[in-house]
């Protein structure tokens, strides 16, 4: 069975095709150009260092989000087409949790957590308890940085990953001292995760007109149209 993730919900952009537990190929990028140019050339790089085409791939898994609502899209529609073109199904993978495949094997609660702008981070918590995926203990959120940290467990030791991280490593460093890790250097999920998650959850797969973004607030477009309504402009 092989499966082509690929990720466009943050910074960085990446592609990565999986066959019964091996990573065939995957690029990652990060090179200050728009997904929209950078990651159909990065699916072809790892189709072509497999020696496949889209015929050969058996499904199609998007991370979905949250993230940048343009990212998302991008990578959402990316998949639909290919899948829909291939009659093959999708699978929808969460961006917090395949990002959490990065603290694989960590003994505490892994915080993941991307900052929203806004004074917001999107923010989950998982713990992997003798598993390959991790078992979500909060769900994702929007919603500000002290709040998200008074919702931690207490008297466990916490791992910090994601693009929030060294933004607001002072906040959390004075509220947990120690009991903090902060990985500033795990900020970016890589889609080789999201082949594993896809994999796990082969009963979540759905058609191509099925896959959506994970949208944890609404776009910032459509929350300055419905200010403007309030305020009758």
């Amino acid at each position: 069975m092989r499966i082509l993730a690929i990720d466009t919900s943050g910074p960085a952009a990446g592609a990565a095709l999986w066959a019964d537990g091996v990573v065939l190929a995957e690029m990652n990028m990060n090179v200050g150009l728009t997904h929209s140019e950078t990651i159909m050339p990065a699916v072809d790089a790892v189709l072509r260092a497999a020696g496949c085409s889209c015929a050969d791939v058996d499904a199609f898994a998007a991370v979905a989000g949250p993230g940048s609502f343009t990212g998302v899209r991008i990578g959402v529609c990316a998949v639909k087409g290919m899948a829909h073109a291939n009659n093959k199904p999708c699978a929808c993978v969460d961006a917090l949790e395949a990002l959490a495949m990065n603290a694989r094997g960590f003994c505490g609660v892994i915080c993941t957590i991307l900052d929203a702008r806004r004074d917001q981070v999107y923010s989950a918590a998982f713990r992997f308890e003798n598993g390959e995926v991790p078992v979500r203990i909060l769900e994702n959120e929007a919603k500000s940085i002290n709040d998200f940290l008074s919702a931690l467990p207490e008297n466990e030791q916490l791992l910090f990953v994601g693009d929030g991280v060294k933004k607001y490593t002072p906040v959390i460093s004075a509220r947990f001292g120690n009991r903090a890790m902060l990985a500033n250097e795990l900020t970016t999920l890589r889609a080789s995760a999201a082949c594993v998650l896809a994999a796990k959850r082969q009963d979540e797969w759905m058609d191509a007109q099925q896959l959506a973004p994970i949208y944890l607030r609404a776009p910032q477009a459509e929350r300055e149209r419905e200010a403007g309504i309030q305020h009758g402009i």
